[in-house]
């Protein structure tokens, strides 16, 4: 054989035998779950947000998702509104819910979701729906906190908004939480990934933008309220599970993304943006199309609705 022939059957071999890799590396990226991250809807009466709120779902259908998942903040505000009005608002999401989605929703319980905890006057503690109870029944949840799994992927829905007993909410995880994710934590397979989904982020930078201003003396302030306070314990336990890959989160209306010691924190702004008034700060009413491979990586894409 000549040297001319022999170098290019050769290049032929090398050529095709390294095909095959390159076609497995493409098909890890192919091969993803997609779904909508719909947080901070605040639904409540009027044409703004309940036309704002069937906008965005059908958006976000169009994008070609498997499901949606839903951050929480439902509806305007259950915390220290009347009986009357929280029905209302729950009417309202559960009638735009059923007529403007065809997709199967996976819910998170935010702060404003929970009903009677700021009520003022009189403290309806005693009726049975006090709490968590009217949200968890109305979207039909067996528990406030749950997991389930897509492909490779499994997903952890936590509730992060605890009763304050010093005044009003505080984000963490109570002890009997606590104590089923690290139980959930524990079963899951090395060869598989995890997504958690908080309402209130474990880790954000923009926990300390929300008030947009720093303190007298310059320090920039994270209230309890606006991010996880047993971030440091929840930090030290996701260290033993290097399948943790992301975590997904609202309640700020802003929108970050921190890579912190191998997990992506995404915090994905909120539907309703303003509260139904335009942008919050520089971002507008959005949601976010989150992508998460066979090989682990993520990727997030904000997506202005309107």
């Amino acid at each position: 054989m000549k040297r001319k022939t022999f170098l290019k059957s050769t290049a032929a071999v090398l050529g095709s035998s390294m095909l095959p890799s390159l076609s497995f590396a493409d098909e890890t990226k192919k091969n993803s779950i997609r779904f909508a991250h719909l947080t901070d809807i605040h639904v409540k009466p009027g044409l703004i947000p309940e036309t704002g709120m069937a906008k965005a779902l059908h958006h976000a259908q169009q994008q070609k998702v498997d499901f949606i998942i839903n951050g929480g903040d439902s509806i305007n505000d259950a915390l220290g509104a009347t009986k009357q009005k929280t029905q209302e608002q729950w009417d309202i999401f559960k009638t735009i819910l059923k007529k403007e989605n065809s997709l199967s929703v996976y819910h998170t319980i935010g702060n404003h979701d929970i009903w009677g905890w700021f009520v003022k006057n009189e403290k309806p503690d005693n009726d049975r729906l006090y709490g968590k109870i009217w949200v968890t029944e109305t979207l039909e949840l067996k528990k406030r906190y749950y997991n389930f799994k897509k492909g490779n992927w499994n997903f952890i829905v936590l509730d992060s908004t605890q009763l304050n007993p010093e005044g009003g909410y505080i984000g963490k995880l109570d002890e009997e939480q606590l104590t089923w994710l690290q139980e959930v934590l524990s079963k899951i397979p090395k060869t598989e990934f995890i997504c958690i989904v908080s309402h209130i982020p474990i880790l954000s930078i923009c926990s300390s933008l929300f008030f947009k201003k720093t303190e007298a003396n310059g320090d920039l302030l994270i209230k309890r309220n606006l991010m996880h306070t047993d971030f440091f314990s929840l930090k030290n336990l996701f260290l033993n599970y290097p399948q943790i890959k992301v975590c997904i989160s609202g309640h700020i209306h802003l929108q970050d993304e921190v890579r912190y010691l191998g997990i992506n924190y995404f915090c994905n702004g909120a539907v309703s943006g303003n509260w139904w008034n335009g942008s919050f700060q520089e971002f507008a009413p959005s949601y976010a199309i989150m992508e998460l491979f066979n090989d682990g990586t993520v990727k997030r894409t904000m997506i202005p609705y309107e």
